[in-house]
């Protein structure tokens, strides 16, 4: 059956009579044609930062951080969900324009993709159960032992080259690389400190282990802290998101995120 809206039959009754009519849109449709449209990349699988809930809802600090962003910059957002292997690759095809998964700014990817300034800095850190013999993270000594990291991550580029003797595990998504550590598959885990903080903390199964050694804060991987990638041609989507994340840590709008995940200011 052909919908003919209200506003159709109205411009046509009065066309008809020689009366012209301007029907204003409503507010909504207002704002949502003020808005630029911007696709935002996230792997969904990084709690407490990007994760699915109960709901197989998106929910997080990169969630939230990016829809404070959305909301200030003026963006119309829609979140896409990504294998973190793809999620560069995607961007550069246009698959997307923007990545909000707490993405360290590597000199490496740098070479592929422009960032945004930082969002927030977390060191990485070397993780084992608590019932190890393990005392020294240095190279020689961890040689013969298991190490797990998560795929095409920062710290198993940093791993791959640092140490290189040690047998690795390499896991699809956090949550996997720490059932890992706490089952026994592998012997130490190296992981980004913030994220995997929560689990140690604050869960049955993360009290199993704790942070062994000083943090690791290699700038040559693991970059300047977290940036929202984009595209090296997207110079002014760049700009807004740089001018709205400075407004949103001018205006408290940052710090209440910030203490919705953690006890402690992360910037």
């Amino acid at each position: 059956m052909l919908r003919i809206s209200i506003q159709t039959i109205l411009r046509g009754a009065l066309m008809a009579g020689g009366i012209g009519i301007f029907l204003a849109a409503s507010p909504l449709e207002v704002a949502a044609q003020d808005r630029t449209p911007m696709r935002i990349a996230v792997e969904g699988a990084f709690p407490p930062f990007n994760y699915l809930d109960a709901n197989n809802k998106l929910q997080g600090f990169d969630i939230d951080i990016a829809n404070a962003l959305c909301e200030v910059g003026k963006f119309e957002c829609q979140f896409i969900i990504e294998k973190w292997d793809d999620i560069i690759p995607n961007l550069v095809a246009d698959k997307y324009d923007a990545i909000i998964s707490s993405m360290s700014m590597s000199l490496e990817r740098r070479q592929k993709v422009a960032f945004t300034e930082k969002y927030y800095n977390s060191p990485s850190v070397f993780i084992v159960r608590k019932d190890t013999s393990i005392n020294d993270i240095s190279p020689a000594a961890l040689s013969d032992r298991k190490l797990g990291v998560t795929s095409s991550t920062a710290q198993e580029s940093f791993a791959n080259h640092l140490y290189p003797e040690m047998k690795k595990t390499i896991f699809r998504s956090s949550p996997e690389l720490y059932k890992g550590l706490a089952d026994g598959s592998v012997d130490i885990i190296l992981e980004d400190k913030l994220a995997i903080y929560d689990w140690i903390a604050n869960t049955k199964a993360g009290s199993c282990c704790e942070f062994k050694g000083p943090d690791l804060v290699d700038v040559t991987y693991f970059g300047e802290g977290a940036g929202i990638a984009l595209r090296l041609d997207d110079k002014e989507r760049l700009t807004r998101l740089d001018k709205a994340l400075k407004s949103i840590k001018a205006d408290g709008t940052y710090d209440m995120i910030n203490a919705k995940y953690f006890p402690f200011s992360i910037q």
